[in-house]
């Protein structure tokens, strides 16, 4: 038996239309009002404040265009732009914020039917089914709803406390990791010399062949571009282990992915990546690890379009300490990979985890039992 089954205690469950217990609400323009301390709303949160509200009850926020998944629950004053709607909920029958929970775990961003940008329309969310536990007895039902939210609530807020500290360990961990980095890479003067890029690997930009997307045939191929894999494609031109540098793109210097990364195995890479072999995993892996730490602005051509063109790449100086040396720091620097950026491994994982612990406890809360569903 489901915990609802036993709190419903075989009360019926009526599955009503969002339309019959809500109203929805187009957002306006705030333009004309002046700044003050009342939250502006778009589909991607908070936009800006002012000094007029649109509506001043609990409401669930429900994107319209854009980022579709972004639902927010507002009991504060508040105003919307036309890119979210705002609901006015009929609190006789529903609890406001039992409506969010539940739409929360409806992942209405589904529901797109546009071909362009994202968008949801009344009609499609107005048809969207809720259940309404015990709806011949609204007080019993209100109460009912209430220790749902109650416990919802409790289980957000443990989740946001764990990935907070999760979140805070992961920072630090990250600052620690540029700090042995910064060490590891930083040699006593003469003690190393140092090499161009160009005599520490093959450069095989040459076998490089764009291929444009309606010209793809799809596969269980990576096709790389400057920051990752672009696409899947159904045959390969490079097989192997090999490090990619971003050839050009505005992230050559904002920097929020790698600009270099190793990739293994059978792969297609465009000429957006220069595509770069060496001889043992140490050494290429020593390359990527200094490439990401270091300011590659004096290497790069084009203010408008950023570009690190093969001949720059090439002349980049590395410090080129023994084989032994570039093992043993590669190591290091292996292990705090994986502890701060590894999707499988580590601390990112972990939050994850909590995420989707949290999702699976409301889903399973809100899930009705289809013998005690009455239409």
């Amino acid at each position: 038996m489901s915990f609802l089954e036993i709190l419903l205690e075989s009360e019926m469950v009526e599955w009503k239309a969002l339309g019959e217990v809500l109203t929805l609400r187009n957002g306006k323009d705030y333009k004309s009002f002046k700044t003050g301390n009342i939250p502006v709303y778009g589909s991607g949160g908070i936009m800006t404040y002012i000094d007029t509200s649109v509506y001043d009850k609990p409401s669930v926020l429900i994107p319209r265009k854009g980022s579709l998944s972004n639902l927010y629950y507002v009991d504060t004053p508040f105003w919307t732009v036309d890119t979210i709607f705002w609901t006015d909920i009929n609190t006789d029958i529903t609890n406001p914020k039992y409506v969010y929970y539940y739409l929360q775990a409806q992942h209405l961003e589904e529901l797109n039917m546009a071909g362009g940008v994202p968008s949801l329309t009344q009609s499609i969310l107005n048809k969207v089914p809720i259940p309404i536990p015990c709806p011949y007895n609204p007080k019993k039902s209100l109460e009912i709803q209430k220790e749902i939210v109650r416990i919802l609530d409790t289980f957000s807020e443990l989740t946001a406390e764990l990935t907070a500290e999760l979140t805070a360990e992961l920072t630090a961990r990250k600052k620690q990791y540029s700090y042995y980095r910064e060490q590891l890479f930083r040699f006593d003067e003469g003690a190393v010399e140092s090499e161009t890029l160009g005599n520490l690997a093959d450069n095989l930009d040459s076998k490089r062949k764009p291929i444009t997307g309606g010209f793809r045939e799809t596969g269980d191929i990576p096709y790389y571009g400057a920051s990752g894999i672009v696409d899947y494609v159904k045959d390969y031109i490079f097989d192997g282990d090999f490090l990619l540098v971003s050839e050009d793109g505005a992230n050559l210097v904002a920097r929020n992915t790698p600009i270099a990364f190793s990739i293994s195995g059978k792969s297609w890479v465009n000429n957006h990546a220069h595509v770069l072999k060496f001889n043992t995993y140490a050494e290429r892996r020593f390359v990527e690890y200094y490439l990401n730490s270091i300011d590659l602005t004096p290497y790069i051509s084009g203010a408008a379009q950023p570009k690190l063109n093969k001949k720059n790449l090439n002349s980049i100086k590395i410090p080129n300490p023994s084989l032994q040396e570039k093992v043993r720091i590669v190591s290091i620097l292996d292990k705090f990979d994986i502890l701060t950026t590894s999707i499988n491994e580590g601390l990112p994982k972990e939050i994850a985890l909590r995420q989707k612990q949290y999702e699976y406890y409301r889903d399973k809360l809100l899930t009705f039992s289809e013998d005690a569903i009455e239409s």
